[in-house]
């Protein structure tokens, strides 16, 4: 219950993750979609996501519920996951401004849907879940407590892996040989390092 400085530190970061993506979600919500792909083992992984990095951090800092699985604060990890979630709502924004109204909640392909490869998309494909899952190690390193903590990283890293290849098997689809080129020249979620 709001017990450490870290906690308000996540508060803030974490209020201004989700109004960031409120923010994407209101200004592509009357954008056409054409196509969409969404399986049922993505829609329960999200509903991990949710709890881990919604839920379990709400009832940590407003309840006493989870209580039983905190423990002290390093003061090292605190400024650590300052840091980290600086960098991650940073990289989370410009991810949503670089695709502006390509940007969707699912699997979706939007009408006039082009292939983003300026920006942070110049260099990793991934982008916005790099930002999520530094978000997540913000979480861990900021709220003290073994399931509130740890719970985003947990939960975010299977639909990460289940999720990844099928969207890009989906830009594959649809921008074929463009998107082949560009998956040799980027990096997934950190950059290629090439040597010339």
């Amino acid at each position: 219950m709001l017990q450490h400085h870290s906690d308000l530190v996540f508060l803030a970061g974490f209020v201004i993750y989700v109004a960031t993506r409120g923010v994407f979600a209101h200004r592509v919500k009357t954008v056409e979609t054409i196509e969409k792909r969404v399986g049922g083992i993505e829609v329960v992984l999200l509903v991990f996501v949710m709890i881990g990095s919604l839920l379990l951090p709400i009832l940590y800092l407003f309840t006493p519920v989870l209580n039983f699985a905190d423990y002290p604060p390093p003061v090292l990890a605190q400024w650590a996951g300052a840091v980290v979630l600086l960098a991650a709502l940073w990289l989370f924004r410009r991810s949503h401004i670089d695709l502006g109204k390509n940007w969707s909640p699912t699997l979706e392909i939007r009408k006039e849907h082009r292939l983003i490869t300026h920006g942070v998309y110049q260099s990793i494909r991934h982008p916005m879940y790099a930002a999520i899952l530094l978000f997540s190690v913000a979480q861990a390193c900021l709220l003290h407590n073994w399931l509130a903590g740890y719970a985003a990283f947990v939960t975010f890293l299977p639909l990460y892996l289940v999720r990844a290849p099928r969207e890009e098997r989906m830009m594959r689809d649809r921008f074929g040989e463009e998107y082949e080129a560009y998956a040799q020249r980027t990096g997934r979620m950190i950059p290629k390092c090439t040597t010339k």
